[in-house]
């Protein structure tokens, strides 16, 4: 039964996450960018020069100044008012969660968040 009631728990904390403002702030925010043709471009772009980078990497063939082009082109599409907009309420709904995995974490012997990421941990 304890198991059952830890489930029906968990279930009822992410239906209050959904509640809560800033994760309505966040889907609103996420909804933006989504639907920004400008903001799409620059994804888009970003997304096809950080391959480019990483297969130059993998080759021994990147530069610093193709560093430098990844890291203007990020911040460019960071300076989008939409999404700059999403990644501040992104980061403070992770705030928010980080918070939460603390409270769920104090009385175990483990940090549930980390633990329950799926990844191997050393």
């Amino acid at each position: 039964m304890p198991e059952t009631t830890a489930t029906e728990l968990a279930s009822d904390l992410g239906e209050a996450i959904t509640q809560l403002p800033t994760y309505q702030r966040f889907l609103e925010a996420k909804e933006a960018v989504e639907e920004s043709e400008e903001a799409q471009e620059k994804v888009q772009q970003f997304e096809q020069q950080r391959e480019e980078f990483m297969l130059a990497r993998q080759t021994g063939s990147a530069t610093n100044q193709d560093l430098r082009e990844l890291q203007a082109a990020q911040e460019e599409l960071h300076d989008i008012p939409v999404m700059s907009e999403f990644l501040e309420v992104q980061s403070e709904l992770e705030l928010t969660l980080q918070e939460l995995n603390e409270t769920i974490s104090e009385p175990l012997a483990i940090d549930f968040g980390e633990k329950s990421g799926g990844c191997c941990q050393d």
